[in-house]
């Protein structure tokens, strides 16, 4: 069959009837004549098309030389924020079960690693605390770092709609984004001074008694740490740090701190920072202060993913230190509870992280890579180097839709299936399990993820059980308490359930933390943070600051949406200057301009705009022409390895003919 349209559920209780851009015309990809259809392998004259049971014979005898040679730690795989929940449950228990390796991570380590870790460590659990209908009701929306009208259109339109019914709206963000021209306030601080930004409207909002003392008193606890910390974070010094004007500052601290029900969403551009962590905790500091998380008056805090399962790829345990259900490896009674469902030892020290496996790829400690559904060299930073590790790796294994630019570097390329074409579940930005089902069969020889998974593990002699995605679900569920209450037959009943689930009788925590944090005394943690600088600050050499993001009509590095119709709405990437920096450079719209940073090259078409600040640069990474991650540099938050994408000092000219 064909897919001739695109419709979204009109009863969806998600979505409502409602669709992006990318969602509703991005499906050309199906069938476009680039697909991947049959194996490919590596030989002397280049690729080559062979058999499945070549390529999986090719594989299994490489894994086990890994192995062999240096032990189950040779071995890595990154998993897929595309693929199912099923897909990602089946394939970290294929590393821990088979391989006997905790290196398995995902796309999450570039993008909400910090929201993980700054969540849980504040409130207990790693994902939003509220649901979008909640946040639909709040009467100030204080929304930083995102641009959801473009990178989240569905979420945008909700949120807009609330602004035009009379909510006050706060957006910081650094570029007039989609919701900027709505706002009461518009923050606009230097990219890399978050941290100083919110101890600053945390500092109003004390020095004006704009918390919720009780809740403080009650639910809380490093109050006087944090405001000791606050004394040195007055308007003024902020503005001296972030530029942020003092009493725009002000303003933006009153309307949030005076708000009934305030709500905070935020995205990448605080978590894509060398201190993307202390960024989510001092952001988590505001709605605390307030009372405004687990309670009645307010509507907590809400990253916004990145991709359709960032969620799930790490509720499942593709991390290498957190089995499903965020379980430390290193905790002997949650590696215990594993252990007795899939029946053997798993080992107790945490894995390598993306990072980590590239450099361990470089230095030659890393023999086999499993690369699953991630363009690799296109998405992720300092890619020269990302290049270097993937070519300094005896086994790399590419599961790809199409022969990206990471393809293009492995040894084995499977043919895997889409979304459009495979069985399973989601999670969303707020905790909702939501079911997709097969709507075509996949093209020629192409395999699901689950599918390709079990070979791979049948030709290595492992047996993972979990026959069927549900199956695997199910699994997972006796693994992780927190989702034992979810089932593909449920969700084919209700349609959506947010976790924390654990009975099937119940429903799901829409709202979290009403009658206790779950942090191990029950008290939300307060987080005294001072503000670090970025790793790397404009100079005479690289005078401007560059900021990496998204375009409203591509999905991340482009593989799917540069092959579909949406390509014709945004054809080329851009490079978004300032009139101000247009001019001294003497570059005119249109013109090829050279960008260069410490770390590499890349050309771009210039786009004059007054959206972007006078000193700063915008790009998308969605075209590999383009190579805009060729520019980022390898500083990660300090926490979590979660790359630096928002601050990159480069400096620009133009292109002569």
């Amino acid at each position: 069959g064909e897919v001739a349209a695109v419709r979204p559920a009109h009863d969806g209780p998600v979505n409502r009837g409602h669709a992006c851009v990318k969602g509703r015309f991005a499906h050309g990809f199906l069938r476009s004549p680039e697909r991947l259809t049959q194996p490919l392998l590596r030989r002397c004259s280049g690729l080559e098309p062979v058999s499945w049971e070549v390529a999986l014979d090719h594989i299994a005898r490489g894994l086990r030389a890994a192995v062999t040679a240096a032990g189950p730690d040779a071995v890595a795989a990154i998993s897929s924020a595309r693929a199912t929940n099923e897909e990602n449950y089946l394939i970290q228990k294929f590393m821990r079960v088979a391989i006997g390796t905790n290196n398995v991570d995902n796309c999450s380590r570039l993008c909400h690693s910090p929201s993980a870790a700054g969540l849980s460590a504040a409130f207990g659990l790693s994902g939003g605390t509220d649901s979008l209908e909640d946040v639909e009701q709040a009467d100030c929306l204080l929304v930083v770092g995102a641009n959801p009208v473009e990178a989240h259109p569905v979420v945008g339109a909700r949120l807009l709609q609330q602004v035009l019914r009379g909510a006050r709206l706060v957006v910081a963000d650094p570029r007039a984004v989609g919701l900027a021209c709505h706002a009461d306030v518009h923050l606009r601080p230097r990219p890399g001074t978050n941290v100083a930004l919110f101890n600053g409207l945390a500092h109003v909002l004390l020095a004006e008694n704009l918390v919720d003392e009780e809740f403080l008193r009650l639910r809380a606890r490093g109050l006087p740490e944090l405001t000791a910390l606050l004394d040195d974070y007055p308007p003024d010094q902020v503005a001296a740090i972030t530029g942020v004007p003092p009493e725009d500052l002000v303003a933006a601290a009153r309307l949030y701190g005076q708000a009934q029900r305030p709500a905070i969403v935020y995205g990448l551009g605080v978590t894509e920072h060398l201190h993307g962590t202390d960024g989510v905790r001092t952001l988590a500091n505001l709605a605390t202060l307030r009372g405004a998380v687990g309670t009645d008056r307010g509507f907590g805090v809400n990253p916004l993913r990145g991709q359709n399962n960032v969620q799930g790829a790490s509720d499942m345990g593709a991390l290498p230190d957190l089995l499903p259900g965020y379980g430390k490896v290193s905790d002997p009674a949650v590696r215990g509870r594993a252990e007795r469902i899939w029946g053997t030892p798993l080992p107790g020290h945490d894995g390598l992280r993306i990072p980590q496996m590239f450099a361990a790829a470089r230095e030659g400690a890393l023999r086999a890579l499993w690369i699953i559904g991630e363009d690799v060299c296109a998405t992720d930073p300092d890619a020269n180097r990302v290049v270097e590790a993937l070519d300094s790796c005896p086994l790399v294994i590419s599961q790809e839709l199409f022969l990206s630019e990471t393809a293009r570097h492995a040894d084995v390329i499977l043919p895997a299936a889409s979304w459009l074409e495979k069985d399973g579940t989601f999670v969303n930005f707020d905790r909702r399990f939501q079911r997709v089902r097969p709507a075509l069969d996949p093209p020629d020889q192409a395999r699901t993820d689950f599918a390709i998974v079990h070979a791979i593990a049948a030709a290595y002699g492992a047996d993972l059980g979990c026959a069927t995605p549900a199956e695997a679900l199910a699994e997972c569920g006796q693994v992780a308490p927190a989702f034992a209450g979810i089932s593909h037959r449920r969700l084919d009943r209700e349609g959506a359930i947010p976790w924390p689930c654990p009975d099937p009788d119940r429903p799901g925590e829409a709202k979290l933390y009403l009658d206790r944090f779950a942090t191990p005394d029950g008290l939300a943690r307060l987080a005294a943070r001072p503000y670090l600088p970025p790793g790397e600050s404009p100079d005479d050499d690289y005078p401007l600051i560059l900021i990496t993001g998204r375009r409203w009509a591509h999905y991340n590095s482009g593989n799917m949406t540069r092959r579909s119709g949406t390509i014709e709405l945004d054809p080329s990437d851009r490079l978004d200057i300032h009139p101000s920096d247009a001019a001294h450079h003497t570059v005119r719209d249109g013109d090829a301009v050279l960008v260069e940073s410490r770390h590499g090259q890349a050309t771009f078409a210039a786009c004059i705009t007054e959206q972007i600040p006078p000193g700063q640069l915008f790009c998308a990474f969605h075209f590999p022409t383009g190579r805009a991650n060729a520019l980022t540099s390898s500083h990660a938050d300090t926490v979590t390895s979660c790359p630096e994408y928002k601050v990159t000092a480069v400096r620009l000219r133009g292109i002569q003919d």
